[in-house]
């Protein structure tokens, strides 16, 4: 009833502004893909929680739009809001821009707010409805008219992110970006996206939750760099350190401005994927515009030597954690109520021992039996499930510590399952090697790779509606862009440096899911006449429960590689445990 009490006065501001739709996305004023809770409009107005999707409010009907992780979520948190679930990528289902033509009449005007909305974002809309004459307004911020108690902008200080961590300091790395300026023949660079800022400039924030980013921006020109932020978020330590470094601090509204003054002879480069329509306004029109993906997002997409010897021994301690929470879990369950909530709990308790750590990476998805089928499931006090010594629990989980980001799911078999479940268990299993067996040429792709994951599960008529593997922060957010795995067609070669996610799996609604993720480090293999290949080399270090696999479905070599894996397994974590959970990783690290 809220929700549709809200959808109402939303209706009515439309009316008052004389809009015919409105569309809100999950996105703040940066894009960002995790955002504070004063951007949270589109889970305020239809109570659906997933991370991405889009609403869309006409007169007379409602729709969200969500991608293949949150289907089955989204159609249980839609019930009773009158607002019709849009499967984003399924066949025959058309995407908001599309239906939005096909439902309005010609001459009706469709409002966005311009500050959530990216340049290129509007260009698409803006080609899909000049077919009907429909026009775009960008000015109001109709929730901000009905969110009576919107929170405010985040105001925590800023922690500086030590050069023994980051490897170069934000001179140095401010060096590197100017370089690449001169050779795309722009004096000025707009950045807005708070991963890339954070990165720069050596800092980290508390602005959204799990993920160590403030809200800012920055202009980089030849001699000078702007960084516009909230400046009471600055500490003394935070000031110094970035002004002995030559950057200028402004307020962060104060953006708009600065670019104001910019003239027709200056070129600036923008990444339109993430300029808002709000920010990209203030741009005179006489400035030559360039329009490229940030300089900073392939720079911090490879890690340097520091970082990455620091990213393995943030792995380490995180398998630390992960195998005392297995021990706890195995020499518990059964003997007192454990919850996914409790397990999600423990786990956290378990990381923050650990050295270094600065908490979660993102919110713990633990999915207990039908649960693990929704991909991005969240446990909450009405649907929490306990466990007992039976089938199957999904953990997606992830911490965030100085020396880097982790991310791993791992399926554990908690009791008897079906000869089904164990074959898919073991299908996702050979799915996962099949990608991290893999040696490319350089050259290729995420998108080149996603089929060697895909064969396995293919060959059983299964798959999965999403991609197998995205790019990961440094301490920063645990989606990170440029490089993925999908089907979807990428130009992102993966470089040495890079780490990646692999994380096949297989999603039955209302019975279980699974799903199996590591990290892993692109490198270097050979080099010969035809030209240099490259491999991955596994930076997470947690075993894969073999109770869940059927040997006789793996081929010799994907037994020698989990062999192999779970040797190494054992050689880094054991050194930091005790002798009971050090017998536990022996049993579970058996060779097949």
């Amino acid at each position: 009833m809220e929700i549709k009490n809200r959808i109402e006065k939303l209706r009515a501001r439309m009316k008052e502004t004389g809009l015919d739709a409105y569309i809100i996305p999950s996105s703040d004023s940066h894009m960002s893909e995790y955002v504070a809770a004063r951007w949270k409009g589109r889970e305020w107005i239809s109570g659906f929680t997933g991370s991405a999707g889009t609403v869309v409010i006409t007169h007379s009907e409602n729709g969200l739009w969500t991608d293949g992780r949150y289907h089955i979520q989204a159609e249980k948190q839609l019930q009773g809001s009158g607002i019709t679930l849009f499967k984003q990528g399924l066949p025959n289902v058309p995407y908001f821009p599309e239906w939005l033509a096909d439902t309005l009449p010609e001459n009706s005007v469709v409002g966005l707010y311009g500050e959530v909305f990216s340049r290129s974002q509007l260009k698409n809309l803006k080609e899909k409805l000049e077919v009907k004459n429909i026009s775009i307004n960008t000015e109001h911020d109709l929730l901000n008219d009905i969110w009576e108690d919107r929170p405010a902008i985040p105001q925590d200080p800023l922690i500086l992110h030590d050069v023994k961590f980051a490897g170069k300091s934000a001179s140095e790395k401010l060096a590197i970006v100017r370089e690449e300026m001169q050779k795309k023949r722009v004096n000025y660079h707009l950045i807005s996206s708070l991963d890339d800022i954070a990165w720069l400039y050596n800092i980290r924030g508390n602005d959204v939750a799990f993920t160590p980013v403030a809200y800012a921006y920055t202009l980089i020109s030849s001699d000078k760099a702007w960084l516009f932020i909230h400046r009471n978020k600055l500490t003394p330590e935070v000031r110094e350190n970035l002004e002995s470094q030559n950057v200028i601090i402004n307020d962060y509204e104060a953006v708009f401005d600065v670019l104001s003054q910019l003239n027709e002879n200056d070129s600036i480069l923008i990444d339109p994927n993430i300029i808002s329509v709000r920010l990209d306004s203030a741009i005179p029109e006489g400035c030559k515009r360039v329009e490229d993906r940030n300089l900073t997002t392939p720079l911090k997409a490879v890690k340097n030597e520091t970082e990455i010897s620091h990213v393995v021994e943030s792995h380490i301690q995180d398998g630390v954690a992960m195998v005392n929470f297995f021990y706890w879990l195995e020499q518990n369950l059964g003997k007192e109520r454990i919850s996914e909530i409790t397990v999600s709990e423990k786990l956290e308790y378990f990381r923050r021992q650990r050295p270094n750590n600065a908490g979660p990476s993102f919110a713990t998805i633990c999915g207990y039996k039908e649960h693990a089928a929704m991909m991005h499931y969240f446990a909450t006090a009405e649907s929490d499930y306990e466990l007992e010594k039976a089938e199957m629990l999904l953990i997606d989980s992830g911490g965030q510590y100085y020396g880097g980001t982790t991310d791993i799911t791992r399926t554990i078999v908690l009791g008897p399952i079906t000869e089904e479940q164990r074959l898919h268990f073991t299908l996702v299993v050979k799915a996962h090697i099949g990608l991290a067996r893999a040696k490319f040429l350089h050259g290729a792709t995420g998108s080149n790779l996603d089929v060697l994951a895909r064969q396995p599960i293919w060959e059983h008529g299964l798959d999965y509606k999403c991609g197998t593997g995205h790019g990961i922060g440094y301490f920063l957010s645990v989606h990170e862009g440029p490089q993925n795995f999908s089907q979807s067609p990428s130009n992102v070669k993966l470089e040495k440096g890079m780490i990646i996610t692999n994380e096949p799996g297989i999603y039955l609604e209302g019975r279980y899911g699974i799903r199996i993720e590591n990290e892993m480090l692109v490198v270097e293999d050979s080099e010969t006449e035809f030209g240099k290949f490259m491999r991955f080399e596994p930076v997470t270090f947690c075993p894969i429960d073999l109770n869940g696999i059927d040997p006789n479905l793996l081929t010799l070599e994907e037994k020698a590689w989990l062999n192999d894996y779970h040797k190494l397994v054992f050689e880094k974590l054991s050194p930091h445990l005790e002798e009971a959970q050090r017998e536990w990783l022996k049993h579970a690290t058996r060779e097949i």
